[in-house]
């Protein structure tokens, strides 16, 4: 067997700071960005999902942003495929990749051995779960996925109505539970050589900053992102447009709640997120947790996490702006 590719992956809650944290190691570290976020995948969605501009990207490259309309079908197969192919580009440039991001499903696809290829979609299926949520509510459907693969429905909110849809059209694709491809990992070889960093913060004030970014978004013009989006024709039942921040505004240009009602929504349902989130990566014990505020700036915190990266990885300081 060859030697395993390098692999960086920077996890943890929305609003931590993984974005810009990632840009500066990557130019230290002469490495290339890969987004493992599952809205920024889509066209035209860039301040509901804080995808960071040409600007704030530095120059650096950054992959799997932009590259879908939010009317077309993604999923979690996809987005291993397109991510494997990135890393693959990313190494023969003889760059580092780093995978940034806060989706837990992605971020697993790529650091364990699961395999979703086998399960397809059935567009039909999973159009009738959607009508069925609508008609009997997201518990209802939560419930079903719990019948037929207990672990999963424990993992997943029934609010988190994507993964719920998907792990029910995985069970009826494959006959095996989403639950299965996660079984014996321990036992099975990971295909990268790995330095995971968690980021991590005090609640309330991790929490703090999530309410400063929606109301940033607000100012920035996430209502008018959504009006263009809706003007474009994409509606509120595409996937895409069920992401947090765009449902709400939905909502509120739709006349059922006012843009105060719908930012309080926002901030509340961005919060528990990010305590999902937390939870989600907290269970891998390959992740070496860093609390920002142990540090007494970007500077000392960015050292810290590079020196982490080179001695886990064994990277030849020579190569690195140290």
């Amino acid at each position: 067997m060859g030697r395993k590719s390098k692999l960086v992956t920077i996890v943890g809650p929305t609003a931590i700071g993984k974005t810009r944290i990632s840009i500066i190691l990557a130019k230290i570290l002469n490495g290339e960005i890969i987004s493992a976020d599952s809205m920024q995948v889509y066209k035209h969605m860039d301040i509901g999902t804080a995808k960071p501009s040409q600007k704030e990207r530095q120059g650096i490259p950054h992959y799997l942003m932009d590259i879908i309309d939010p009317d077309e079908d993604f999923n979690v197969a996809i987005y291993q495929q397109l991510a494997k192919q990135a890393i693959n580009c990313i190494i023969k440039k003889n760059k580092l990749p780093i995978l940034v991001g806060g989706s837990g499903l992605y971020i697993n696809s790529l650091v364990y051995p699961l395999d979703f290829t086998d399960a397809t979609e059935d567009e039909e299926l999973r159009e009738r779960l959607y009508r069925e949520v609508e008609k009997k509510g997201n518990n209802y459907l939560h419930q079903k996925l719990v019948e037929i693969d207990p672990a999963t429905g424990e993992k997943v909110h029934p609010n988190d109505v994507k993964r719920v849809v998907r792990a029910i059209e995985i069970y009826h694709l494959t006959g095996k539970p989403m639950s299965q491809y996660k079984q014996d990992l321990q036992n099975t070889d990971i295909p990268y050589d790995l330095a995971m960093i968690g980021l991590t913060m005090n609640r309330s004030r991790l929490y703090e900053r999530i309410n400063l970014r929606v109301d940033h978004m607000i100012e920035d013009g996430l209502v008018e992102e959504v009006r263009t989006l809706l003007n474009k024709g994409y509606n509120r039942e595409l996937i895409s447009m069920q992401g947090l921040g765009y449902k709400e505004i939905i909502s509120y240009l739709e006349g059922e709640c006012t843009l105060e009602e719908a930012i309080e929504i926002i901030k509340r349902d961005t919060r528990r997120f990010a305590k999902r989130q937390l939870t989600w990566f907290r269970k891998d014990r390959r992740i070496y947790w860093i609390n920002i505020e142990d540090f007494p700036d970007e500077v000392a915190l960015t050292e810290h996490i590079v020196h982490h990266i080179v001695e886990k990885l064994s990277l030849n300081k020579v190569d690195f702006a140290l």
